[in-house]
C-alpha cells in the first residue's frame, strides 16, 4: 500500500503544466486512459456530473471561430481596430496550440438534493485525475479556462445549457520544452492542526 501511495505522490510532485507542445498527437488509448481515470473521481450522490468533448484537427478550428465570435461580442467600441484585430486572431488560434483539446464540463443538477458547486468540485477532481494520468504517459496537459469557458455561445456550440459549467480546456500533447522546477509553499505554512494529539 505505501508503495502505491509513494508512486502517486511522486507523480503529483513531478507533474507540470507545459505551455509548448509538439505537433505529435497522443494516441486514442492514452486519451481514453485519461478519461477512464476521470470517471473514478469522487462525486456527491454518485451523479457523475462530468461530460467530455475531445477536439482534434478541424474541430479545434471550428471552435476557434466560435471563440473569436464570442470575443468580438465582448469587445467594446473603445478598442483600437488594430488591437481588436490582433486579439481576435489570437483568440481564433488559441486551440491550435495543442494537437488534442479535452473540454470538461459539469452538468447542471437536475435533482433537488444535488448542489451545483459539488458537481463542479467533482468535475475538478476528475480533471486532476486526467492530469496525473497524462503525466504517467509522458504527456503534458495544461488546464485552462478564460472568458470562453463562461460564454453562452461556446456552451451552446457543445450543446450545453447556459447553467452548465465548462470546468477545463485541457491542452494535451507531448512537451516541446523542459519542465520547469516548482517549489510550492510548504504545506505547514497553510495548515492548522486542531485537536491533534500524539
Amino acid at each position: 500500500m505505501s508503495v502505491q501511495i509513494r508512486s502517486v505522490l511522486d507523480t503529483i510532485r513531478r507533474r507540470r503544466s507545459v505551455g509548448k507542445v509538439t505537433d505529435q498527437r497522443p494516441s486514442r488509448e492514452q486519451i481514453e486512459d485519461m478519461l477512464e481515470a476521470a470517471t473514478h473521481a469522487p462525486n456527491h450522490h454518485n451523479v457523475q456530473p462530468w461530460q467530455f468533448f475531445i477536439l482534434t484537427g478541424k474541430a479545434r478550428e471550428e471552435l476557434g471561430r466560435v471563440f473569436q465570435e464570442a470575443l468580438l461580442a465582448r469587445l467594446g467600441d473603445d478598442i483600437a481596430p488594430e488591437k481588436a484585430e490582433f486579439l481576435l486572431a489570437k483568440e481564433r488560434n488559441k486551440l491550435l496550440r495543442a494537437p488534442v483539446i479535452i473540454v470538461v464540463a459539469s452538468e447542471n443538477p437536475q435533482e433537488s438534493h444535488v448542489i451545483d458547486i459539488e458537481n463542479v468540485e467533482a468535475t475538478a477532481a476528475a480533471v486532476q485525475n486526467m492530469l496525473l494520468v497524462a503525466e504517467e504517459h509522458g504527456l503534458t496537459a495544461m488546464w485552462r479556462t478564460g472568458d470562453a469557458a463562461y460564454d453562452p455561445r461556446v456552451k451552446r456550440w457543445f450543446g450545453l445549457s447556459p447553467e452548465a459549467h465548462i470546468v477545463a480546456f485541457l491542452y494535451v500533447g507531448y512537451p516541446a520544452i523542459e519542465r520547469q522546477e516548482r517549489q510550492p509553499v510548504p504545506h505547514h505554512a497553510k495548515t492548522s492542526w486542531l485537536g491533534w494529539e500524539e
